[in-house]
């Protein structure tokens, strides 16, 4: 197991603790991070459906998966092979039954049929299926939304899973120095992704990288304007500015970096938006340590970039760490105006504050760290406009 029993253990409590002041005595977790966070569980097995559940009745929680994924369970989790239940291969994408059913099934038979049941209603594996599903087979239940409950216990890491973080940060930074070097005018964008796929996971000496959440982002041209897409197999030409967005993994645990770049003299365009992103990045995390808000260090930024007359509507960062595909992201504090989030120690966000105009676009971003009395930036790449 990647952490101790004991790890394991208090999170589940305070998983328990957070149920119970909601009032909930069922909770079924189909998010892979998630399940992961509570009981170590780790495959490629979130095509099909499964899912762990949590109940105040019970010290530990159940899998529930397909029948050759249960090894998989008994490999990478705490839990007691009784509690690793898995439901037969014709429940897997068939037109007659549903994996829901057999879980209806075993919630009825643990007496649990008519309690308070929440779900992760609004998490990518909770398909309407499931819904439907579980609400016609247990018609005495209550079912409740319980979207990020485990999200926000999560927010705050122990030192171990910053160590993990913090050896992401190395694999991010080796591959990103990679990356640009890579970059050339005449070399295909595929050509260069392979490269980048190849330093994420062979990391370091000591260490290896994993599967990133989300693939490597590098729209180029023009198609900087355009945030999240991806790469062709054309070749790079003089001129071009490229964007690229991309993470290190390690055991799952995620520290995203961007960075922009131009082949050959850049425009004054595209020096002036690196100067207004830098200085709002620089001026927002002056801002970073204890009891300050998430609104607050947003606010910091959009001061910034106004003074020299650029404004951006959506947020400027999230939290993340542990994840799987399609997102590095965990879907709790934003970044942005609004969010009264109080930063503590160990909260860990990606800030990455682009600017995309109409025909070009800017990212330059930072996964930081919340210490005890400031902010650690993760990453070690040179905070610019790179120019080949």
């Amino acid at each position: 197991m990647l952490f101790s029993k004991a790890e394991y253990k208090k999170r589940v409590q305070k998983t328990k603790e957070s149920m119970q002041s909601r009032g909930i005595d069922v909770l079924l977790l189909t998010d892979p991070a998630n399940m992961n966070y509570l009981t170590g569980f780790d495959a490629w097995s979130f095509y099909v459906h499964q899912l762990i559940i949590v109940t105040m009745d019970h010290d530990e929680p159940i899998w529930v998966g397909r029948g050759i994924d249960a090894t998989a369970a008994q490999f990478t989790t705490w839990l007691k092979d009784e509690n690793i239940l898995s439901y037969p291969d014709h429940y897997v994408q068939s037109t007659k039954r549903h994996p829901m059913d057999f879980v209806a099934n075993l919630l009825e038979k643990m007496n649990q049929d008519t309690k308070t049941i929440a779900a992760e209603f609004d998490a990518y594996y909770f398909t309407a299926k499931n819904y439907i599903q579980l609400t016609k087979n247990l018609p005495n239940a209550r079912f409740v939304d319980g979207t990020s409950l485990v999200n926000w216990i999560r927010i705050v890491k122990s030192d171990e899973e910053i160590q993990l973080i913090k050896r992401a940060a190395n694999i991010v930074t080796i591959t990103m120095e990679h990356a640009i070097e890579q970059i050339n005018a005449g070399v295909r964008q595929c050509d260069v992704v392979a490269e980048i796929y190849h330093k994420q996971i062979t990391g370091t000496k000591a260490y290896g990288g994993d599967y990133t959440a989300i693939v490597p982002l590098l729209p180029t041209g023009e198609k900087t304007s355009a945030c999240h897409l991806t790469w062709t197999d054309e070749v790079y030409k003089e001129g071009d500015p490229v964007i690229l967005e991309l993470a290190g993994c390690h055991q799952r645990y995620h520290s995203p970096l961007a960075r922009t770049m131009v082949i050959g003299e850049p425009t004054d365009q595209l020096k002036e938006l690196a100067d207004v992103a830098v200085e709002g990045i620089e001026a927002a995390l002056s801002m970073i340590k204890p009891g300050v808000t998430c609104e607050e260090v947003e606010f910091a930024w959009r001061t910034s970039i106004q003074k020299r007359g650029y404004e951006k509507e959506s947020r400027i960062g999230y939290a993340t760490g542990l994840n799987y595909p399609p997102d590095w992201g965990e879907h709790t504090a934003s970044l942005r105006p609004g969010d009264k989030t109080v930063l503590q120690p160990n909260m860990v966000f990606h800030m990455i504050p682009g600017l995309w105009l109409d025909h070009i676009g800017m990212e330059i971003s930072e996964t930081f760290r919340v210490t005890e009395t400031g902010v650690e930036v993760l990453a070690n790449v040179d905070r610019k406009l790179f120019i080949k």
